[in-house]
């Protein structure tokens, strides 16, 4: 049988999940679909990563909350998984260090697997410091590539004053690549054209054409809880479940962190200052 040549790939998806909705899950599928297409990757895990509480943003409930329902609508998948880390931190963590933390996160686990691999061979050998320690034999690890996936929202968003830093974008483009949805109603390819910094790093990446499009909104979702109005089948089952039997999302829980200035644009304007 002739060897699988494909670059294996891992998805990242960070965003607030308030709730998660099917759409959230549909991204996985289409980046993949997508990959796959190309016949350059092979895509061998997805990652859901809720933002912290510290983001601060309007209407966004506790992340403990949002972290189970993540957990509710992956267990259909058996690619897709969510990893609470940047939920549990106490403070906002800009999305380059979250792509930073798995991407070390891989590494290790690469070099894990490099080291039962010696060791079943019998060729287990002790590190020693003139190799140039544990971060020099990282970098050499060989794991998927990893990718931040998202909505052209997103991608859009990096357009938006203080919300991020060049360096930041620099670094999730050009180092690890981004895998873009896009929606209707957007120019995906006209905003990276018209930013020199995304068109640099243009190979980076992909954009993914939604043909069946799906404008489910968790902005919408939310506005229809607090109106008591039917969401069923816009969200996975086990979610809405979880929503009714915890009373989520009512007028009060839409007016959290009203006053509030948005955790990023704070940093970033103060840095700027």
């Amino acid at each position: 049988m002739e060897a699988d040549s494909r670059t294996e790939v891992m998805l990242l998806a960070c965003g607030s999940f308030n709730p998660i909705t099917n759409m959230h899950m549909r991204l996985f599928e289409l980046a993949r679909d997508h990959l796959h297409e190309t016949g350059k990757y092979k895509v061998v895990k997805g990652i859901i990563s809720p933002v912290g509480d510290g983001y601060q943003k309007k209407g966004l409930i506790e992340a403990y909350h949002r972290v189970a329902m993540a957990v509710l609508a992956s267990e259909s998948s058996n690619w897709v998984k969510v990893d609470p880390w940047e939920s549990e931190q106490e403070e906002w963590v800009e999305t380059a260090k979250v792509v930073r933390h798995h991407h070390e996160e891989l590494l290790m686990s690469g070099q894990c697997k490099d080291e039962a691999d010696h060791v079943k061979k019998g060729k287990k050998r002790k590190l020693r410091a003139s190799e140039g320690g544990v971060s020099e034999k990282l970098l050499n690890t060989a794991v998927p590539e990893l990718k931040l996936l998202c909505g052209a929202d997103l991608l859009e968003s990096f357009g938006t004053p203080n919300l991020w830093k060049e360096e930041d974008i620099a670094e999730i483009v050009g180092k690890y690549g981004l895998v873009c949805v896009t929606r209707s109603g957007s120019d995906a390819q006209r905003f990276i054209y018209q930013s020199d910094l995304l068109w640099k790093h243009k190979k980076n990446i992909h954009l993914v054409n939604e043909w069946i499009t799906n404008d489910i909104s968790a902005t919408r979702i939310r506005r229809a809880l607090r109106r008591a109005q039917s969401v069923k089948y816009l969200l996975p089952e086990p979610v809405l479940d979880y929503i009714q039997s915890h009373n989520l999302y009512s007028p009060d829980s839409e007016e959290k962190n009203a006053d509030v200035i948005l955790a990023p644009l704070q940093k970033h304007a103060n840095l700027s200052k």
